[in-house]
């Protein structure tokens, strides 16, 4: 066994963790569950059933994240982060005499992360959608669409501020004065992008 799960953690039936990772104190992953390689997953979170994690993702305590979410490689959710998969849920038939089934239906939405995003603390991210590459989404912010690549968001709901840098750093902060089309050079690492409206793009090295 080449990861380490704490023993107070519950692992069900068929989950996969990659070599490297790392599981911590009270952790619940659900059957069918695949974790990649060289993650850490913080203690009390939960990780649904049929979830998909890939490679090298960092998940802080106590992070919910439900059936129909997919994390690509690179990813980092911040602690108290919420997932959802349904807009319109109930407990309940209509007339209230039977408990609905917690099993994924035809309203079960989908929602995909894709590498190098951040997403900060205690944020709640809307279920049909996509945050696109090296994305940041700010502290708290409440996320109810989809976020472009390299795009900076925060807020409630979570809005597009600003651009940033596969390293982090913010490259460009948007405003209504800004030209339509630019180079954005980072003062950090020096990486190049092209801005053209409000769609990020790197420069071809």
């Amino acid at each position: 066994m080449n990861y380490r799960v704490h023993p107070t953690a519950t692992i069900e039936q068929n989950v996969a963790i990659g070599n490297g990772s790392s599981v911590w104190d009270h952790v619940h992953i659900r059957f069918n569950a695949r974790l990649g390689d060289e993650c850490i997953v913080g203690g009390k979170t939960y990780i649904a059933y049929d979830v998909v994690i890939g490679h090298r993702c960092k998940i802080n305590s106590a992070v919910y994240i439900c059936t129909g979410v997919t994390i690509e490689d690179g990813v980092m959710i911040a602690a108290g982060t919420i997932f959802t998969n349904d807009r319109y849920p109930r407990a309940t038939t209509p007339d209230l005499s039977a408990l609905l089934p917690s099993e994924p239906d035809d309203l079960t939405e989908k929602t995909l992360v894709k590498c190098g995003v951040t997403i900060g603390a205690g944020c709640l991210i809307g279920s049909d959608l996509t945050i696109g590459r090296w994305a940041m989404i700010g502290m708290g912010s409440v996320v109810t669409r989809d976020v472009p690549d390299f795009h900076l968001c925060v807020g409630s709901p979570a809005r597009s501020i600003g651009a940033v840098c596969r390293c982090g750093n913010v490259v460009e902060m948007f405003s209504d004065e800004m030209p339509p089309v630019t180079t954005l050079i980072c003062s950090r690492c020096q990486r190049q992008y092209t801005r053209n409206d409000r769609q990020i793009t790197e420069a071809i090295s």
